[in-house]
């Protein structure tokens, strides 16, 4: 749930030298490298349900593992995407990510329609981009003021789902979740409004940022599916 998103770009360099091209060039690169971002995302996913390699990260050690490693990828991204690093980095990244994602689809696995169900929450994720990228490309009026309040919601947010990792109230998981939902649909639209404006000129950052709405938007919808939805044998 970091905010790098709202992060100004550098000038130069691998994602940046493309400030001069028109917008458009820059949502088109943004789109093919967030679809080839799927590609390690689901690998990672993959990988861990049927290895069952995150099977113990539970409570405050899955927590600092998530952090930790997240975070970490987030920097190095950073420092990265003016470079022809940037790419593979970002492509550990969503790898990584999926694999901590593992454990959640394999839980949703363990219903008798915990199919049905991730494929309800995939297609889900691709209604609400679908909408909001119709919405970033109707509205004329500027958006940036929304990024301070996603900000507020983001971090508030965060400190819930942290306090609840602890608490385990499955009431405080779906008030997150939806609340998630409601937040990253509108960095989503945020974003998706910067890039067609020309305000984001990085095709690596507008990835990250793009990526991180949509993973949190899947997960959140695959936990309410799961709570609300999930039928046993």
């Amino acid at each position: 749930m970091d905010d790098t998103r709202v992060i100004p770009s550098p000038s130069t360099g691998y994602g940046g030298r493309l400030e001069r091209s028109e917008p458009q060039r820059v949502m088109r690169n943004t789109f093919w490298l967030l679809a080839l971002s799927m590609l390690p995302t689901v690998l990672g996913a993959w990988l861990g349900v049927t290895t069952g390699i995150t099977r113990s990260l539970t409570g405050g050690l899955g927590l600092v593992v998530f952090m930790v490693g997240a975070f970490g990828f987030m920097y190095a991204i950073e420092k990265t995407k003016n470079s022809a690093a940037g790419i593979p980095v970002l492509l550990g990244f969503t790898f990584f990510m999926g694999l901590m994602l593992s454990r959640m689809i394999a839980m949703v696995l363990g219903f008798s329609n915990g199919a049905s169900l991730v494929m309800m929450a995939f297609g889900g994720t691709a209604g609400v981009f679908f909408v909001m990228a119709i919405l970033a490309s109707t509205i004329k009026r500027s958006l940036a003021g929304m990024g301070q309040w996603l900000m507020v919601g983001a971090l508030v947010l965060m400190a819930g789902a942290v306090i609840n990792i602890f608490v385990g109230s499955s009431t405080g998981m779906v008030v997150i979740a939806t609340a998630a939902i409601a937040i990253f649909s509108g960095f989503l639209l945020f974003d998706l409004k910067r890039i067609i404006d020309g305000g984001e000129t990085n095709y690596i950052s507008a990835t990250l940022a793009l990526y991180l709405s949509a993973f949190n938007i899947f997960q959140s919808l695959l936990a309410l599916l799961g709570i609300f939805g999930g039928e046993r044998d």
